[in-house]
């Protein structure tokens, strides 16, 4: 088969970009090993904070108007709390002149909306399940073997097939990844106070604690906690669980009752040297994972999708999807986003475990700092927001 462009990966960032590039009549390959299941009415314990600049992004793909949106939580408010009394960061909505901070909403039904509008275009075609084999790369173009034996002949191949990116190391692009020696445990609550819409993070001795609001009487949380820790809150009984959370969380939202079973993933950092090499460009987790404090990895790969999309579908005629110069604009367009993410989540990450009454005292007051300057938070806000 031949094509404009082959990505390998059909996660959220991967189909993003293939539904993107399909609209505006690209002809695209979409390998993926393990298709997104059947949602089903449960609840998925793995949730996104979508940006308002992913939202937007994946309105104009069609498929946020495809979710439920008794399912979709706006987030308006959210409140930030030190590991000192009275350290306290609040951001608002309508203090910073917008609908919304973020929206939660669960991986899995934002998956499956993907890959039916992937599904109902004519110039994206699907296999899946399938393992890729060999690719070859050459100034002519890109030829990618499935296991199947389809061989599939592209200009450009797109990696966005997560940390372990198979494309990545078959390209010869290096990455630099390390552990945080944590794991990021996630699970449903049901919530005994009104959340009003706001989501709360607390940075403390064991981690950070993150409850984002839920539609109706319901939580979800994600606690980044040294692995030891994060091991012990899996072992707990489901009662025993849900008054350990509610008391990390000073009893914000009055008493939990576990929804989901707890699940967890480990927590590392990964860069890569270069986005792009021969006819190949990398998307999302392949490029870039940062820690989930901020809750902004998933909206940096929406950010790579779309930029993507955005330099393949203005390329000047007489240049082909993996001109070299097509790549480096793209690389280019992301640097500053990713730059910017990473030293965020990485410094934070560090000075909140730095040990000390002087570090404590400094990252503390650097918060209610931060709190009493309006110009400040706005700021912070518009780049989150993207």
């Amino acid at each position: 088969m031949d094509c404009d462009v082959v990505i390998v990966g059909a996660g959220l960032i991967g189909t993003s970009l293939a539904v993107a590039l399909g609209r505006r009549d690209l002809s695209v390959a979409l390998v993926e090993p393990a298709p997104p299941a059947i949602t089903s009415d449960a609840w998925d314990s793995r949730i996104y904070a979508i940006s308002p600049a992913s939202q937007d992004f994946l309105a104009s793909l069609g498929v946020w108007q495809a979710l439920d949106a008794q399912r979709v939580q706006p987030v308006t408010r959210m409140e930030i709390f030190g590991d000192q009394p009275r350290a306290r960061l609040e951001f608002s909505a309508y203090q910073a002149g917008i609908a919304s901070l973020a929206y939660i909403a669960e991986n899995g039904r934002i998956a499956r909306a993907l890959w039916e509008a992937a599904t109902a275009l004519e110039c994206v075609r699907l296999f899946a399940p399938v393992r890729c084999e060999r690719l070859a790369l050459d100034d002519r173009g890109a030829v990618l073997a499935l296991a199947g034996g389809e061989t599939l002949h592209a200009q450009l191949v797109v990696g966005a097939d997560g940390a372990q990116s198979w494309v990545r190391r078959t390209a010869g692009l290096t990455a630099r990844a390390s552990s945080y020696g944590q794991l990021g445990v996630v699970a449903n609550f049901t919530i005994g106070r009104p959340h009003e819409a706001t989501a709360f993070q607390w940075f403390r001795a064991d981690g950070v604690l993150a409850y984002l609001p839920l539609p109706g009487d319901r939580m979800s949380m994600v606690w980044s906690t040294p692995e030891e820790h994060g091991r012990e809150l899996l072992a707990l009984a489901p009662q025993t669980l849900a008054r350990q959370v509610s008391e990390a969380g000073q009893g914000v939202l009055g008493d939990l009752a576990l929804v989901t079973s707890p699940q967890a993933f480990s927590l590392s950092r990964l860069i890569a040297e270069r986005m792009v090499a021969q006819r190949v460009a990398l998307v999302g987790d392949a490029a870039h994972v940062v820690h989930p404090l901020a809750g902004q990895g998933v909206n940096l790969g929406f950010g790579d999708a779309r930029s993507l999309a955005d330099v393949l579908a203005n390329r000047e005629a007489f240049r082909d999807c993996g001109d070299p110069v097509l790549l480096r604009r793209y690389e280019r367009s992301r640097a500053e986003a990713i730059l910017a993410m990473r030293t965020m989540t990485d410094g934070l990450a560090t000075l909140f475990s730095l040990p000390g009454a002087a570090a404590a005292q400094i990252r503390n007051l650097g918060l209610n700092f931060t709190d009493r300057l309006a110009v400040l938070k706005n700021l912070l806000v518009r780049h989150a927001i993207g």
